[in-house]
């Protein structure tokens, strides 16, 4: 069962805490989806920036340009991410999960190279500019589909992993096979050399730098070739059947109960699914009303 925010980071119970909680956490409001909708294009704009900052032309023109957008979304960032840490009742919790890693990488880098500048002789700026581009994660916080996939992948991991290990076993097996069969006068110098080419093979990427010259080699590599297609379909199968299964007709949301704190009722819930508190209005149907 996925823990909610409310819990893991622990939601204030009264004043402005709770108030930006509400706004930050809970997008079933008019101030929390407005709050969602800026945000992600300071995300999507602040990306868009490292791009084209990253092209040499681009860069030497609007040099100065650039460095005060990044200026401005680093503000907006960091911002948001102390406003984050205010409004929990858990602050660490947050700063450690995935999301309060993600927020903290996307403002480090623009203030690395401000307080360090001789940083550039230990780091390049390019890994600052990489750090930069991790914020297009935070992308997944607010779009409900993200969330499905992690679940989907989280509940078939052990089917992945068993999955893994065969492939593992498989490549191991035939890349030993043709470093016996072929041998280093055909450029599989090692074992691992033969792995390698078993892998790309079996991923049928096959760059072409090592090829069979023998006919018991190709028919190995005719059979890497075939087994291939099917093993790409098993991981692919796998996370739909947990897609499918998981399917929920009714549209989530973060409706909050303020008795117990839990989240995700449905938009038509009068009373709460867990300690049966009757449940404040929802929000959008309030909206629509006024």
């Amino acid at each position: 069962m996925q823990v909610r925010d409310s819990e893991r980071f622990g939601r204030p119970d009264a004043g402005w805490r709770l108030r930006l909680y509400t706004i930050i956490f809970e997008a079933d409001t008019r101030a929390g989806r407005l709050f969602d909708i800026v945000l992600l294009g300071f995300i999507v704009a602040s990306v868009a920036v490292v791009i084209a900052d990253s092209i040499e032309s681009m860069h030497a023109r609007h040099k100065t340009l650039f460095t005060v957008l990044e200026w401005i979304f680093t503000a907006a960032f960091t911002a948001e991410y102390i406003a984050r840490l205010a409004c929990v009742r858990r602050p660490l919790r947050y700063a450690r999960s995935f999301y309060g890693v993600i927020d903290l990488l996307a403002v480090l880098p623009t203030y690395f190279a401000f307080f360090a500048p001789g940083m550039s002789a230990l780091i390049d700026v390019r890994v600052l500019r990489l750090l930069r581009a991790f914020r297009i994660f935070k992308l997944a916080e607010y779009v409900e589909e993200f969330g499905a996939l992690g679940e989907a992948l989280y509940s078939s991991r052990r089917k992945i992993f068993v999955f893994m290990i065969f492939v593992m076993l498989v490549v191991m097996v035939m890349g030993t096979l043709m470093y016996v069969v072929e041998g280093p006068q055909h450029g599989y110098t090692s074992i691992p050399v033969g792995v390698y080419w078993a892998i790309t093979t079996m991923t049928t990427v096959g760059f072409g730098d090592i090829t069979p010259h023998t006919d018991f080699g190709r028919v190995i590599a005719s059979t890497m070739m075939l087994l291939g297609w099917g093993t790409l379909a098993v991981p692919t199968g796998i996370v739909s059947a947990e897609f499918t299964s998981r399917r929920i007709l009714r549209v989530p949301t973060t409706r909050t109960c303020h008795e117990c704190l839990s989240e995700g009722h449905a938009q038509a819930a009068k009373f709460c699914c867990d300690c049966g508190s009757k449940l404040p209005p929802y929000q959008h149907e309030a909206a629509d009303v006024r």
